[in-house]
């Protein structure tokens, strides 16, 4: 999923900013949804801690109540993978976003080709998130891309018969197989059961009596076999 979070006290341009989101978003087929804002207020500042998945940040260098500088450098001090992007009507900001070094994608000047870069911000951003350590794939007509560092674990339902991707604040249901999935991660997933992967980067505890695995988001998967839990390991 990807997260667009746009802020602006100038509807138009938050508008402007969504309906391009929309139309590149819709033509890609990717799965997205768009945070809309006209300030920074309490809403945003609780998205911005949110463990949201490939967050993209538009954000109003000059808004009421707190300046885009300041409200970058309070998402860089836990997030350091966002992707930020300035929008002000004052070109001279650029230079001290420069010495910030806040890591910034791009910086978009209000009066100055504002569509057309907007629309380049949004593709680099995608080149970027597609470019990480990502679970890439297509199932039914949509493009999912997945962090794996926000995967938990992948089990199979046999009911179902699809495979249910769990991650710290969604549950993806997908056609393909466990088989298919470990592939595509390059062995970042491992098996603790023939029905289960795990990502062991998100493991905190296993017991091997019970046969339980504990996450570090509180979540617990009983999958671990005699077969696989000796690959499984705390790390």
């Amino acid at each position: 999923m990807n997260n667009f979070i746009v802020v602006d006290d100038f509807k138009k341009k938050t508008k402007k900013v969504e309906n391009i989101i929309n139309k590149i978003m819709m033509n890609n087929k990717i799965e997205y949804k768009v945070h809309i804002f006209d300030d920074y207020n309490s809403e945003f500042k609780k998205l911005v801690n949110e463990p949201l998945t490939n967050k993209i940040y538009f954000l109003d260098i000059e808004a009421n109540s707190a300046s885009g500088i300041d409200i970058a450098r309070l998402i860089r001090k836990n997030d350091l993978e966002s992707i930020i992007i300035f929008i002000t009507a004052h070109e001279e900001l650029s230079s001290i976003i420069i010495k910030e070094q806040l890591m910034v994608l791009t910086f978009i000047c209000k009066f100055d080709n504002f569509e057309s870069k907007v629309k380049d911000a949004i593709m680099k951003s995608l080149t970027y998130i597609g470019k990480k350590r990502v679970l890439k794939f297509v199932d039914s007509n949509a493009v999912y891309i997945i962090p794996i560092k926000d995967i938990l674990y992948i089990t199979h339902d046999n009911i179902e018969r699809r495979c249910l991707i769990k991650t710290a604040n969604h549950v993806y249901k997908i056609s393909k197989s466990l088989t298919e999935i470990s592939e595509m991660s390059n062995g970042a997933l491992v098996y603790s059961h023939r029905a289960c992967l795990v990502n062991e980067d998100r493991i905190i505890k296993i017991d091997k009596k019970d046969k339980t695995i504990l996450f570090d988001t509180g979540d617990v998967v009983n999958l671990v076999s005699d077969n696989y839990k000796k690959g499984v390991s705390v790390l």
